[in-house]
């Protein structure tokens, strides 16, 4: 399990080809009337654009802190982990990334109730297109999903926040 976890932070093939399988499932399940080419079509072209995003991103990441990915896969274990750096360069470059990972999240914070705000009109939503149309437990289901989601996301971004914050104050004392 260790492995594949490794193997799933470290490559981006391995993410394309999990975001595929699981995207081929999800379409599956709930477009049975199509065509599988259409499931592989949709599931493919979505998983690029997926790749896409997240390698523009990493590269993007790797360069601020002067680093490549895989050395950023590995320092962002390492601050997951609560490991601080022995070597001054090395540490310079975790606080570099502890600096740009904050700058970017505190960025992201003044649009959090907007997203927030924007998912519970969808699951509002939801749940009147699945009074109205009669299908309430599919809808229901589907609103639970994105409240647990909107849960999950807040929880991990406090959970980041704190580690980063750990981190930073770890490296300042040495």
């Amino acid at each position: 399990m260790l492995s594949l976890k490794r193997l799933l932070d470290r490559s981006l093939t391995a993410q394309a080809v999990l975001v595929f399988l699981l995207g081929l499932g999800i379409t599956a399940l709930f477009r049975r009337d199509e065509h599988p080419a259409v499931w592989v079509f949709q599931c493919a072209l979505y998983t690029g654009i997926a790749i896409a995003f997240l390698a523009v991103q990493r590269r993007r990441a790797a360069r601020a802190v002067g680093t490549d990915a895989g050395g950023l896969a590995d320092l962002n274990r390492k601050i997951r982990h609560h490991e601080v750096p022995q070597e001054p360069e090395e540490q310079a470059v975790v606080r570099r990334l502890v600096a740009e990972q904050l700058d970017q999240m505190e960025r992201a914070r003044k649009w959090l109730p907007y997203w927030l705000g924007a998912m519970g009109i969808l699951v509002i939503g939801l749940v009147v297109l699945g009074a109205v149309s009669g299908s309430l437990v599919l809808t229901l289901v589907f609103a639970a999903g994105m409240v647990a989601l909107c849960f999950w996301g807040a929880w991990m971004r406090r959970g980041s926040l704190e580690r980063l914050h750990w981190m930073r104050r770890a490296l300042q004392q040495k």
